[in-house]
């Protein structure tokens, strides 16, 4: 059963302990345990775990990889490194995981695909075959689907069920599926929580979905299984995309509009995003509102274009949504690969390498949008001239090209030539995005702000005014400049 290591890799023989009981740990798994004297355990909470550890010999477990990672893709990686490590060291080790190796054990497949290992995979009973009993249901007739917990919401996209969920090891991975899901319209769809099957500890418990994170306490040998979904976890999107194929087919407003009639829409609608989330407040929830309804309707103009793409057989939502899923997971390689970025600037530096790669860019400005607010193209352009090294060291450097600009502007007034002094005042406002980018100051965001303030002290002047019985449109600029004064120092 235990062939002999290969001469350039280490040998791991990866196991699986079965649902629960020791009785359903096959024979040739146990004679893997007896036959390999050092041994790694993804987790020792399992009822079958003492198989490995009561062994002759050597016994590493990998339980407290789970008290120091971030993540479970930590964790994962991390097991990985442990099993790499201990397999180089003695040219074989054994792998044991509760329930079957080959079902949702995300650590056995990084483990298979890992270059420096000769991985043999024995085949183990799993959860799913006493669960199938517990429930009196063929897998295959009833087209049940195997979710994830911890991706329901994306993975249980566009079914209705029967749905078995793994991965529900605690009642807060519960809530967060049970809040998938609108309750109003699915609170009262039945739901079976299985737990600790093929132990002395079996729990079948039937309840709701909006009560399944209330009745039971959690652990790694919980599962849920719902006969039947009433709404697609995505139905809500689903429904946006209906009616706004509706209104074009049917409002004639909307069947006159184009992609170029739409792009005036399109951009009061982002910046009412911003302000929306300007104004959110940490403390109460009622500005959530705002940034609800804004971002739908900035959802909808992405779904109008999309619907007028689509009847005009171009392209479709789904080849949006397909293309940015697609294009997120390559510029993610330290998340859905191999790669390690272990800071923001690593990343950043690997999605801009991997952006050129895909778009076969001659210019390194290529793909800066010409179109966004000016303060924007400016920062957007230098920075990525920063990128290849066309750039002052530091600040000290870019603050005197203000005083430079300043004066060559001043020199263009007096000659009284528009064009001329235009671009002067250009070449200004040029110089001084570059401080604000030396100093981390977002330009436009610091303009915002400095207009915003002006603004407010320019209400002040004109409340104070009118408290004192002065016409504003009448004053002098003196009294102007005594009430503006007045309202500044109050702040």
């Amino acid at each position: 059963m235990i062939s002999a290591v290969s001469a350039d890799r280490a040998r791991v023989t990866i196991v699986g302990l079965g649902p629960g009981s020791t009785d359903h740990v096959t024979e040739q798994t146990r004679q893997a345990i007896a036959a390999i004297p050092h041994r790694i355990l993804r987790t020792s909470r399992h009822p079958s775990a003492s198989l490995v550890t009561d062994a002759p010999g050597e016994t590493t477990t990998c339980d407290d990889l789970y008290d120091t990672a971030d993540d479970f893709d930590a964790v994962y990686a991390n097991v990985v490194e442990r099993v790499v490590e201990m397999a180089t060291r003695h040219r074989q080790v054994l792998y044991a995981v509760p329930g079957s190796p080959l079902i949702l054990e995300r650590t056995v497949r990084l483990l298979a695909d890992d270059p420096r290992l000769e991985c043999h995979i024995l085949p183990a009973m799993s959860f799913l075959d006493v669960a199938y009993a517990r429930l009196g249901i063929d897998p295959i007739e009833s087209s049940l689907t195997l979710i994830d917990g911890h991706r329901f919401a994306t993975a249980a996209a566009g079914r209705r069920g029967p749905l078995l969920i793994a991965h529900t090891h605690a009642n807060w991975v519960l809530s967060e599926i049970k809040l998938s899901l609108d309750d109003d319209q699915v609170g009262e769809t039945p739901v079976i929580i299985l737990q600790g099957l093929g132990t002395n500890d079996e729990r079948i418990i039937e309840t709701t979905w909006a009560e399944m994170d209330h009745v039971i306490e959690a652990d790694h040998l919980t599962s849920v299984y719902v006969p039947s979904i009433g709404i697609d976890p995505a139905s809500d999107y689903t429904r946006l995309h209906q009616l706004t194929r509706t209104l074009r087919e049917q409002c004639p407003w909307d069947q006159k509009q184009t992609h170029a009639s739409l792009i005036p829409f399109l951009l009061e609608e982002t910046y009412e995003v911003v302000d929306a989330l300007s104004a959110l407040d940490s403390d109460d929830e009622q500005t959530d509102e705002a940034l609800i309804e804004e971002l739908g309707d900035l959802l909808f103009q992405v779904e109008f274009h999309a619907t007028i793409a689509e009847q005009a057989g171009r392209f479709t939502i789904a080849d949006v949504t397909r293309g940015i899923h697609d294009k997120l997971v390559r510029r993610h390689p330290h998340v859905f690969g191999d790669v390690q970025a272990d800071d923001a600037a690593t990343v950043l530096t690997n999605w801009d390498a991997i952006k050129r790669a895909e778009k076969s860019r001659t210019s390194v400005l290529d793909g800066v949008a010409n179109s966004q607010p000016a303060l924007m193209y400016a920062w957007a352009v230098q920075r990525k001239a920063a990128k290849v090294g066309f750039d002052w060291a530091d600040v000290d450097g870019a603050f005197p090209k203000i005083g430079e600009e300043t004066a060559e502007l001043h020199q263009a007034m007096s000659a009284t030539h528009h064009d001329h002094t235009a671009g002067e005042l250009g070449d200004l406002l040029f110089a001084v995005v570059n401080v604000a980018r030396h100093l981390g100051i977002e330009p436009e965001t610091a303009l915002r702000n400095a207009t915003h303030k002006f603004r407010r002290r320019f209400e002040g002047v004109e409340r104070l005014a009118s408290q004192r019985g002065i016409d504003i449109h009448d004053a002098t600029l003196a009294q102007l400049d005594g009430l503006w004064d007045e309202i500044k120092a109050t702040e």
